[in-house]
């Protein structure tokens, strides 16, 4: 998770958010924006890396800069249920797609 630290205080672009086609280039998809977000909110964004589908990336932000982001393993009989990931699965998630991941998240910061 050492490289989401960068992205801490960083404030989010609500249009690149919104532009689905971009996102779906990096391999993720919106599955909740609030819009027009709240003071204190939470985006939720959804992917698959490697084996493991139903990866969530929820990003907590305050007056539109990241506080706070964790990946989530996403029930997919209750998408409304997430569970925290083991450390083995992060470090999986990072060497599989470090890039990508770094990708989406210069693409929706400024």
């Amino acid at each position: 998770m050492e490289p989401l630290k960068d992205y801490v205080g960083k404030k989010i672009n609500l249009n690149h958010v919104k532009d689905a086609k971009r996102l779906r280039d990096f391999g993720f998809t919106c599955r909740y924006l609030p819009d027009p977000p709240e003071d204190f909110d939470e985006f939720e964004f959804g992917t698959r890396i490697g084996e493991l589908d139903n990866l969530g990336l929820m990003i907590t932000v305050q007056s539109m800069k990241i506080v706070k982001m964790f990946f989530a393993s996403i029930d997919p009989d209750n998408p409304d249920l997430v569970k925290g990931l083991g450390e083995a699965q992060l470090t999986y998630i990072f060497e599989q797609a470090q890039d990508q991941i770094t990708g989406f998240l210069d693409f929706i910061t400024e």
